[in-house]
C-alpha cells in the first residue's frame, strides 16, 4: 500500500503543476506576456530572443506550448512573433529585395512521433496572412532537415551540447536563392542548436538571423 501511495503522490506531482500552469496560461492576456527583446552573443553567433525564461509567466508560455499542446500558449506566442516582426519586415522590404523565409528549428522524424508536433511550427502556422503569402514573409516544407537524433539538449552538460548537434541538420539548397533565413525556435540555452541549424545555410551564403522566444 505504502508503495501505491508513493506512486499515486508522485502522479500528482506532476499532473497538478501542469494543470496549474495551463490553468494560468489559459487566463493570461497578450498584454500579460513580458516582451523585452535582446540580443544575445553566445557561442561566436548574435540570437535573438523576446521573452526572458525566468519570468514566470513566460517559463509558463513556453512549457504549455511544448509539453501541454496549449492552443492558447501558441496564439499568445504567435503574436508576440507578430508584433516584433511585422514593423521589422517592413523595414527590411525598404531596404532589401530578399524574400524573408520563416524557418523552425525542425524536429527529428522520431521526435515528433512522440510528441506528436513541432511547437514552433504550431505557432508559425497561425500568424497573419501576410507572414505565409509573400508580403512580409513566407513559409516552405522541408527547407531544413534533421537528419539524425539526437539526445534532448536539455539533459546534457553545457560542454556536450554542441557535439550533440554537430552535424544534425541538413538545408533543401533550392529554395534559398535570394532568401534571407528567419530561424526560431522555442528556448535558447547556450545556443549550440540554432547554430548547428544555421551552419548549412552558412554554408550557402544565405543570411540567416537567428530568434528565439525565450532565452533561459
Amino acid at each position: 500500500m505504502f508503495e501505491i501511495r508513493d506512486i499515486l503522490d508522485s502522479i500528482l506531482d506532476t499532473v497538478l503543476p501542469r494543470r496549474e500552469r495551463r490553468t494560468r496560461t489559459e487566463a493570461r492576456s497578450f498584454d500579460e506576456i513580458p516582451l523585452c527583446p535582446v540580443l544575445h552573443e553566445l557561442l561566436g553567433v548574435q540570437i535573438l530572443t523576446l521573452m526572458d525564461y525566468r519570468e514566470s509567466a513566460a517559463k509558463d508560455l513556453i512549457r504549455s506550448l511544448k509539453y501541454d499542446r496549449s492552443g492558447h500558449a501558441a496564439k499568445l506566442c504567435a503574436a508576440l512573433l507578430t508584433d516584433y516582426l511585422r514593423e521589422e519586415f517592413a523595414s527590411m522590404h525598404t531596404f532589401s529585395s530578399r524574400r524573408i523565409l520563416l524557418v523552425p528549428v525542425p524536429l527529428h522524424k522520431n521526435r515528433v512521433h512522440e510528441r506528436g508536433f513541432n511547437q514552433i511550427q504550431a505557432v508559425l502556422n497561425i500568424l497573419p496572412i501576410e507572414f505565409h503569402d509573400g508580403t512580409l514573409s513566407y513559409m516552405k516544407e522541408g527547407v531544413l532537415l534533421r537528419t539524425r537524433d539526437t539526445a534532448p539538449q536539455t539533459k546534457l552538460p553545457r560542454a556536450e551540447r554542441l557535439t550533440n548537434v554537430s552535424g544534425a541538420f541538413a538545408a533543401n539548397d533550392f529554395v534559398l536563392r535570394d532568401s534571407h533565413i528567419y530561424l526560431i525556435d522555442d528556448v535558447v540555452t547556450t545556443g549550440a542548436t540554432l547554430k548547428e541549424a544555421a551552419r548549412p545555410f552558412s554554408k550557402t551564403g544565405t543570411p540567416v538571423t537567428l530568434l528565439a522566444l525565450a532565452r533561459a
